[in-house]
């Protein structure tokens, strides 16, 4: 068994499906702060840093138990770093903001153990978004506010918010908001789950 570092319901769906037994445990770091400090830093290194943070924090009080921390980024084309939206406005904003246009979504894993992290992978992937009406977006919101409140980028991938995309480059785990793949390649290695 591992722990996940989060209350993330896509994150959990993803290793539901896999079939790993796993324990979510909030890590309830300070994402804010984290962002503050890092100010500058690339969206990648964030992620990484973010991911970390979750898995550490847990893992100091988990024992020789291993835990999984993941997070997830988005950087529009200009540099500019998406949060999860406060409100429905600002969720209408952020969309507004990527119409027709790409963005860059990072998310990174980190596996720690006895509060030190011991694994860790990052994965890119590139989103073109197509142009969108001030008419569909009110729609989209009606349709998906507020259960888009806790993604960044405003979509849920496995939903309705696969209408933003026009086209998508790289793994549609990565965009559900962690790197399944290698995370498990990693559980099997380690001898935690069936190889």
């Amino acid at each position: 068994m591992i722990i996940l570092a989060s209350q993330s319901a896509s994150r959990r769906a993803m290793l539901d499906a896999a079939g790993v037994t796993y324990e979510a445990l909030p890590a309830r770091v300070d994402e804010a702060g984290v962002k503050a400090a890092m100010a500058g830093a690339s969206p990648r290194d964030l992620s990484d840093a973010l991911a970390e943070m979750k898995a550490v924090k847990v893992s100091a009080n988990a024992g020789p138990v291993p835990v999984l921390g993941s997070d997830s980024v988005v950087a529009l084309a200009d540099g500019t770093l998406l949060d999860k939206p406060e409100s429905r406005e600002e969720a209408s904003e952020h969309l507004a903001r990527m119409s027709g246009g790409s963005h860059e979504l990072w998310s990174a894993a980190v596996i720690a153990e006895h509060g030190r992290p011991v694994w860790r992978h990052v994965e890119r992937a590139k989103l073109h978004v197509r142009p969108l009406s001030g008419a569909f977006i009110d729609r989209y919101l009606d349709q998906e506010w507020p259960e888009i409140a806790g993604c960044v980028g405003c979509f849920r991938i496995e939903g309705p918010g696969v209408q933003l995309f026009s086209r998508i480059e790289g793994s549609h785990f990565t965009i559900l908001g962690m790197p399944l793949l290698p995370v498990l390649g990693y559980l099997r290695e380690r001898g935690w789950m069936p190889a």
